[in-house]
Parts: C-alpha cells; structure tokens; sequence
C-alpha cells in the first residue's frame, strides 16, 4: 500500500485555518506525507506488510484487512481492501457481510471464521486481551507459521489503519496506483 498526504506540520488552529510552524496558513485538514516524511519506516512497513502475507490465502487476507478496518473505522483502508476483494473475486454477499460475520456465519469457512475472531480480538486488544477460546479456535485452524503470518497481517492493517486515519486519508484516493 503506498500511501501519500500532504505535508504540513502545524503548530494551533484558528478560526478554521491551521498555522504551521513555518507561519503560513493552510487548510485545517493538511496532514504530513508520512511516506515522504519517514521513508525508511513507511518502506519497513511494507515489507513487513508483504512478509505478513506471504503463503496466505489472498481472499482471507482481504477479509482479515476489511474486518479491521470496518473496527477502526477506516474509510480509506475499507474502500481499498473492499475494491482489491472484489477484482480478487470475492462476492458481493461475502463483502456485506463481513461486518455481520457472526450472524451470518454460513458466508464463511470455519477457517475464516477463526481468523475473523482473531481479527477483532487483537484489534480490540486493549479491551479485554486476546482471549484463550479465540487464541485456540485460530490455533486449531492454521498451522504454527501460517497462524503467525495471520497475526502479522493483522498487525499490518491495524498499523495501516492508524497511518491512514492519523493522517487523514480520504476514502476512494487509493494512491498505490
């Protein structure tokens, strides 16, 4: 994922303007390039993006990005993974349903169930940890190192979400093209 912004850093807003550090005033929404502004940290997580991913299944990696960030309520990371999903070929029903994967657990193999699971508890970590039943669910479905990756996937997204929701990344601007 490349993502690029534009640079700015500010120093207090007012009457809806942003005044940055240099003295000029520009749009209140202007956020850094964090691409531009830490090139080596943006090129380290795209590798470790692309490390995370390897030898997973490319539907289930999408699911596992789109589950994330509809629980970060990332926009511009959700319309990305949901349009990569579907030129991958995943269905539109699958696509809805994501969010509501519990209630519509027939859209789903065990499998991506356990990692949807997974998913929201490390997401959610700070709200009550990753539980042992859940842990235990992915564990009984993935072999040791396919279940690390799918942890570091989940890692990516959520450090990917942060980026973009930090930064204010506007939905429907995929800039990896």
């Amino acid at each position: 994922m490349v993502m690029t912004t534009h640079t700015t850093h500010t120093t207090h807003t007012t009457a809806g303007t942003t005044v940055p550090s240099g003295g000029a005033t520009v749009a209140e929404n202007a956020r850094l390039d964090f691409a531009k502004s830490a090139p080596k940290v943006f090129r380290a997580l795209i590798g470790f993006d692309a490390a995370a991913r390897e030898g997973l299944d490319p539907a289930l990696v999408e699911l596992i990005q789109i589950r994330a960030s509809h629980l970060n309520h990332c926009a511009y990371c959700l319309h990305m993974h949901t349009n990569d999903a579907r030129k991958a070929g995943e269905s539109e029903d699958r696509l809805h349903m994501v969010a509501v994967w519990r209630e519509a657990r027939h859209f789903f193999t065990p499998r991506e169930q356990a990692a949807l699971a997974l998913t929201e508890a490390v997401t959610r970590v700070a709200d009550a940890g990753v539980p042992d039943d859940v842990y235990a669910q992915a564990a009984a479905h993935f072999e040791e190192q396919e279940l690390a990756h799918v942890l570091a996937l989940i890692f990516t997204i959520n450090t990917w979400n942060r980026v973009a929701l930090s930064t204010a990344k506007v939905a429907g601007t995929d800039e990896r093209r």
